[in-house]
């Protein structure tokens, strides 16, 4: 072809173009490339991010089983502490350090510090308790702290013996709040109770290391009731178990971590930041795309924890690899020559990746299959696994043992064939419930023998293709049950034997009011008789019998006299058993102003300062109330005689009534006299006076009569004092029904 020369021009601006169109394909290329490998190396990475955080998640999550299931072991061990109350009254020190020794904590229980008994006392029960271990040669039971309180915890018994222990051995637990939320939620719950965080008593001045606490409640009997009234009631003490929680959780989670830092956040009811229970060094809470964490919260013994995992550096540097691949990817990707070698280097790289994933997911699969069958192999209850027809595809050797054939017997035989009432109970669980439905069964073993059998149904997912519906597990009942039944037996043979005791009880105080109130009427006759010749013989005889014979007379018919008003007093009191109640609602502060009233009209020459509080209500009879008041005012109004800034308080208590539902708490206080408090206990006994008649008129009957006021409407009173520090006297009434008018 004849080349013009004007058609160079134009061949070279077409080879130009042509050039330009190659550079820019290249251009296209080349960005295209880096844009598909750009796309696919993020697309890999946020799989493989995924990936490690589904791992770390369920390594996290194992981690936490295994905290769970330490404290499971602790639980055992109060429970056998628990048993072995039930089976006796109270154990002896040996039996409790024999019991101890042989759960061998120091291998068993790492962290755990001992296992103690804790007994709940009233003050009562404190003082025969201190009474009894004195007997015992055991020397004065001492209670830290010092203090009169309702409701004591001492701890009585912990074992092992060492030296922290002992020094703990006194220590009054439910008398610090965070110890005494969880004793008190495990004894009206009836349920094992885990404790906030607190410092242990074992832990020295310089040791900051925090420690929980587990408690476990023991009834009388060894029977829980079935409310909380009725538990507290029946109350006993609590078996309990300290640990340090760095040791616990060390002991529980060392050898199993590995690149994870853990903190746990006690979070208590939900609310709130929580408390720190335990913290890894090197646990942060910075962020950074480096670090993987993961979070559970779940419910332990009455308390709720947050546990926090987070990965430590060096776990997440292998994941750089990635993005350096990528930058040699996108550096190949400049030489176009290189380009689709990079892809597949790159391809491979991530199919090799994956690989080692679904390897690692198919050897944790594996491990979980082999957990579950080996959770059927050695479990003593028995397992079977039943088809969508209730047939048995597979089971455990425990249900072969209670069936009494051999393993290979079972696979394919119905499940419902085994029981001796093969009806309606049989079937799949109750889905809409929470998932099981446990139910007493009867079935006959291959020897003919009946036994009785708790049976729970829960579904079960299947493999794919297998026909795998429903799991069974059954449990022989029969000696429980037995036992159960032999248990309520005795039961109503005690409560018979019981209410016959109370009839004779009952019956035997009929006829000592009866026979107090006879004699104290056969009584006035003899005495009108004394006093009254002894009066006319002192009028008609007076210059005969000379001036000491006169004084004579005189002593005679004031004793006579002080034993009418003694048997008046006696009546009275009869009275107030004898007299059915008249329940009302009473205004307490205006009967109190009436009293008072009536005492300055009887000393009109008195000062004394009183102060009644507003608004003071109770249900109650009126009469017998009024009666109440009158005794101990008028004993405050006595025993201020001797003050010139005497004063009398009647009031609300609001310490008093707090662990008796539906009752209100009152003071009556002076600075008076007082009394010394090591005889109060005779206070509120008839004709038990601390003063003579020289210094108090009296009868020893008033508090002796308020008492049983109170005792009759349910309440109880004690008096607190001091020698010349005047005398305060506590006590309980039923609150005023709400919405009524007081009268």
């Amino acid at each position: 072809m004849p080349r013009s020369p004007r058609g160079a021009p134009a061949t070279t601006d077409r080879s130009r173009q042509s050039l330009r169109r190659g550079y820019v394909l290249a251009v296209v290329v080349l960005i295209g490339s880096l844009l598909m490998v750009w796309l696919y190396a993020r697309e890999a990475g946020e799989r493989e991010r995924s990936a490690r955080q589904a791992e770390f998640a369920a390594g996290s999550s194992e981690i936490a089983m295994l905290l769970r299931q330490r404290l499971l072991h602790y639980e055992l061990a109060l429970r056998g502490g628990v048993s072995l109350y039930w089976s006796v009254s109270r154990p002896t020190e040996r039996q409790w350090r024999d019991y101890v020794g042989g759960l061998d904590i120091e291998r068993q229980f790492r962290g755990l510090l001992g296992l103690g008994y804790v007994p709940y006392l009233r003050r009562s029960d404190l003082e025969a308790l201190q009474l009894a271990m004195r007997d015992e040669g055991k020397g004065l039971f001492q209670i830290r702290p010092h203090g009169v309180r309702e409701i004591y915890g001492p701890i009585l018994l912990l074992e092992p013996q060492t030296l922290a222990n002992r020094s703990a051995l006194g220590y009054d637990m439910f008398s610090e709040a965070a110890r005494h939320r969880a004793m008190a939620a495990a004894r009206d719950t009836g349920e094992i109770r885990l404790s906030a965080p607190v410092r242990l008593i074992q832990q020295g001045d310089g040791d900051d290391r925090g420690g929980l606490l587990m408690y476990a409640p023991v009834y009388a009997n060894g029977i829980q009731p079935g409310n909380m009234l009725a538990r507290r009631t029946a109350m006993s003490g609590w078996v309990y178990a300290p640990f340090q929680t760095q040791a616990f959780i060390d002991s529980a989670l060392q050898p199993f971590r590995a690149g994870q830092f853990v903190r746990i956040t006690d979070i208590g009811d939900g609310a709130g930041a929580g408390t720190l229970v335990h913290e890894d060094r090197g646990f942060t809470d910075a962020t950074s795309a480096d670090l993987l964490r993961h979070s559970e919260t779940f419910d332990l013994y009455g308390r709720r924890w947050r546990i926090d995992f987070q990965s430590s550096p060096a776990l997440p540097e292998t994941a750089t690899r990635g993005p350096s691949g990528l930058q040699a990817t996108i550096g190949a990707g400049l030489i176009a020559s290189l380009l689709l070698f990079a892809v597949v280097l790159a391809l491979a790289h991530t199919q090799s990746r994956a690989e080692r994933l679904a390897e690692a997911m198919s050897e944790s699969y594996r491990r979980s299959e082999q957990r579950f069958r080996n959770a059927m192999l050695y479990s003593g209850s028995g397992i079977a696994l039943l088809d969508r027809g209730g047939r048995i595809v597979e089971a455990n050797p425990a249900l072969a043992r209670i069936l009494g054939v051999s393993p290979g017997a079972l696979p394919g035989t119905p499940f419902a064939a085994q029981f001796v009432d093969p009806g309606g109970e049989d079937g799949f669980a109750d889905e809409e419930g929470d998932g099981t439905r446990p139910v007493t069964r009867q079935l006959r073993r291959s020897d003919g023998d009946l036994r009785l059998v708790q049976l729970v149904h829960s579904p079960v997912p299947g493999d794919v293709g297998s026909d795998v519906a429903e799991l069974a597990q059954v449990d022989d009942v029969t000696d429980r049950l037995r036992a159960e039944r032999e248990v309520r037996m005795l039961n109503r043979t005690l409560e018979a034997r019981v209410e016959q005791r109370t009839r004779e009880l009952t019956m035997a105080n009929h006829e000592l009011e009866s026979f107090a109130y006879s004699v104290s009427h056969d009584l006035r006759a003899p005495l009108r008789t004394v006093e009254g010749f002894s009066r006319l013989l002192g009028e008609r005889f007076a210059a005969a019998i000379g001036e000491d014979g006169r004084d004579y007379l005189t002593r005679v018919r004031n004793a006579a006299n002080r034993m009418d008003a003694l048997i008046d007093a006696l009546l009275k009191m009869s009275r107030i058993t004898r007299e059915p109640l008249q329940h009302a609602d009473v205004d307490l502060g205006r009967l109190a102003a009436d009293v008072v009233a009536e005492l300055r009209q009887g000393d009109p020459a008195r000062k004394v300062e009183v102060a009644i509080d507003p608004d003071l209500h109770a249900a109650g009879d009126p009469a017998l109330l009024r009666n109440l008041l009158q005794n101990l005012l008028g004993n405050a109004w006595k025993f201020t005689a001797g003050r010139d800034d005497a004063r009398i308080d009647f009031g609300r208590d609001p310490g008093e009534g707090d662990d008796a539902p539906g009752m209100a708490g009152f003071f009556v206080r002076d600075n008076g006299a007082g009394f010394d408090p090591a005889y109060a206990s005779k206070l509120f006994r008839p004709f038990q006076r601390l003063h003579g008649n020289d210094e108090y008129e009296g009868h020893g009957i008033g508090l002796a009569t308020v008492k049983r006021i109170v005792e009759r409407h349910g309440g109880t009173i004690r008096a607190e004092g001091a020698v010349g520090e005047g005398a305060t006297f506590r006590f309980m009434l039923p609150r005023q029904e709400e919405g009524a008018n007081p009268g």
